[in-house]
């Protein structure tokens, strides 16, 4: 049987403002629900200027406390998918995207569930903050951490949330032109008893590094990385000249139409093949974690360093997240095809 196709249309029913820079999406699949957990998120398939931007956005929304499916975007400067969304997108227009996916989830436990949010890093804790409030009994302390006032991503609607849920959700706002950049004091004063808490970790990379390494408690600690900021949809490039190497088979590169076939080097990825051919391929974090980088492969095996993106009926498809996934050595041919 063929396999379903990996994007679906959904249309864009209400946009809300969040901030200057922020914006909420509401999406309603035209196939039927869209299933999802707290903290998941989407690849959506993006264009601009002729080429592709596809980009992983998390849900705000919750299943089990909101009636519908919301995204939220943050506008980078000189990101070609967030710009995009932010310039073009109406209420009316339809935009295509995957399945949910993602393993910034909750997990069962009775203790505390601590957030750490950084500037959009909100997006999924908020998502995660209102499954916990709905589907358990478990207490929620939020620590924000965002330029000033006017940056602070939903606001008001965790003000609301702690009003509606007093004595199980306690939100701390750190606004850097108040106080400052936030430091490992801060946080460790935050955490204060609940060092054996599960702690949910999201925003810039620099701001995750400090969290993870004030976090020296007995908890959990889970984090959701995107790459360190979007950029902008790369122009492909000359492929470089090959050094010389081994060859041992060939990789095919399938991308908009075209084809390229090239020697394989060991230890490659196939992102890097792609380049190495090329082609400007679709990328974000470069870790495994955003599927942004995701392809089909069409012909041979290889092996995924590391994968924290694409479901198990992903990868029995043939899917694979190209930024992590090597040829193996006795793959003499090897074709990978971007959707």
């Amino acid at each position: 049987m063929p396999s379903p196709p990996l994007f679906r249309r959904a249309t864009v029913s209400r946009i809300v403002q969040e901030t200057a820079d922020a914006r909420t999406f509401t999406l309603e699949p035209l196939d039927g629900p869209l299933p999802y957990e707290a903290g998941q998120y989407c690849i959506f398939r993006i264009t601009v200027d002729g080429r592709p931007a596809p980009r992983a956005y998390s849900f705000s929304s919750a299943p089990g406390f909101d009636g519908e499916v919301t995204t939220t975007v943050k506008r980078v400067p000189g990101g070609a998918a967030s710009n995009w969304l932010h310039d073009h997108v109406r209420e009316g227009d339809e935009l295509e995207l995957t399945a949910a996916r993602g393993k910034f989830t909750l997990r069962p436990a009775d203790t505390t569930l601590l957030g750490f949010c950084g500037g959009s890093g909100i997006t999924p804790v908020l998502s995660l903050a209102k499954s916990a409030l709905a589907g358990t009994g478990r207490r929620v302390r939020l620590l924000c951490a965002d330029r000033d006032r006017n940056q602070a991503i939903f606001h008001d609607t965790l003000n609301d949330l702690a009003a509606r849920h007093p004595g199980r959700l306690d939100v701390v706002r750190h606004l850097d032109a108040v106080r400052g950049y936030l430091t490992a004091a801060d946080i460790k004063e935050f955490v204060g008893a609940d060092a054996g808490a599960d702690a949910y970790v999201c925003g810039p990379e620099p701001y995750m590094e400090l969290v993870e390494s004030a976090l020296t408690g007995t908890g959990r600690v889970f984090s959701e990385r995107f790459g360190g900021g979007e950029a902008p949809a790369p122009a492909p490039a000359a492929a470089p000249p090959a050094a010389p190497t081994k060859v041992a088979g060939t990789v095919t590169v399938i991308m908009q139409g075209r084809r390229q076939t090239i020697a394989k080097r060991p230890g490659e990825t196939l992102l890097q093949s792609a380049r190495r051919a090329g082609f400007a391929p679709p990328f974000s974090c470069e870790a495994g974690n955003c599927a942004t980088c995701m392809a089909m492969l069409r012909e041979g095996t290889a092996t995924m360093r590391a994968n924290e993106a694409l479901m198990d009926d992903e990868v029995a498809e043939g899917y694979v997240l190209t930024c992590q996934a090597v040829p193996d050595e006795d793959a003499a041919s090897v074709v990978v095809e971007y959707e």
